[in-house]
């Protein structure tokens, strides 16, 4: 079964999905090592992210083979998945970066990706008549505990209200950009991921602007080269190609299973802090990843299963 705006089949769909959450999980680290040899901010950060991952992917549309003509995004809709991406992408960036600034990391982190799936699956089921079902309860239940394990395993937060209310800020950003991509995933006409991603940095490139020469745009720092090269990856990998994955595959896949499958992002910064910083693998750390994983595949391979299950009604002799 494909998706008729985008063409890609559910499995390859799921599959994009997949890796920008695991993508995404390696920008958090690339940023730590920033922040440790640098006085970048993180609204900064988030700037150079977007107008870097601006950038290739304007060289990617400008350097890609021309395609066939397809009939053309209405310009209205066109607008509004514009605007509604930029401005969602401009929201979830800036509002969790305050959060973890208020409220701290753990908290900050728990309250956005958690009540991400909840906004989604509320979202959803109003906006489009998405059932959740008992599967699609169980795997939000089960991915907001082993996230709580995860983040919040090693104790010693605090929880400030301030912090706690831009998470949600945030978490309603993330939940616009994806039902929105969903939304009008599903009545057809031509989509192009690139395109949609390039969009949207661009406009969060420019509401981040203000903010970020604020904190500082440049950062001092006696290792330029290293910093440099950190950027050059948190806009290439993680932004560029994950949101261009994230866009193309949302578009295909029901709402509430691309939020749980998101939840990779917290599971692949685990592993990176224990593999590669060498920190300590913790019980909390071992369950809540254990937990976050099973919730993951249980959407996708329902997902999957329906998929195959349409592909074979539409072949079987009427």
């Amino acid at each position: 079964m494909s998706n008729p705006a985008s063409g890609l089949p559910v499995g390859r769909s799921l599959i994009y999905l997949i890796v920008a959450g695991v993508a995404w999980g390696t920008a958090g680290a690339a940023a730590s090592l920033i922040f440790e040899v640098s006085d970048l901010g993180p609204l900064a950060l988030s700037f150079w992210r977007c107008a870097g991952g601006l950038v290739l992917l304007l060289a990617a549309l400008a350097l890609r083979p021309r395609r066939a003509a397809v009939p053309a995004e209405p310009r209205g809709r066109r607008m509004l998945r514009v605007l509604g991406t930029g401005a969602g992408l401009t929201v979830f960036q800036s509002a969790y970066f305050a959060a973890v600034e208020a409220t701290g990391l753990a908290v900050g982190t728990v309250v956005t990706l958690g009540a991400g799936p909840v906004l989604i699956a509320v979202g959803a089921r109003l906006t489009m008549g998405e059932r959740l079902g008992r599967g699609g309860s169980a795997a939000v239940v089960g991915a907001l505990a082993g996230l709580a394990v995860l983040v919040l395993g090693g104790g010693g937060v605090t929880v400030r209200p301030a912090g706690v209310a831009l998470a949600l800020l945030s978490a309603a950003g993330y939940a616009t950009i994806t039902l929105l991509t969903r939304w009008l995933g599903r009545d057809g006409g031509t989509t192009d991921s690139l395109a949609t991603s390039a969009w949207a940095f661009g406009i969060g490139a420019v509401g981040l602007l203000p903010m970020a020469a604020a904190e500082g745009l440049v950062p001092h720092t006696v290792q330029p080269a290293q910093v440099v090269t950190l950027l050059v990856y948190v806009a290439a990998v993680p932004t560029a190609l994950a949101y261009a994955l994230y866009f193309a595959g949302a578009a295909a896949v029901r709402a509430t299973t691309v939020s749980v499958i998101m939840l990779l992002e917290p599971v692949s910064a685990a592993v990176i802090a224990v593999v590669v910083f060498r920190e300590r693998l913790t019980a909390a750390t071992v369950v809540g990843t254990l937990l976050l994983l099973v919730a993951v595949a249980g959407p996708a391979f329902a997902e999957a299963r329906g998929a195959a299950h349409a592909r074979r009604r539409a072949a079987a002799p009427a």
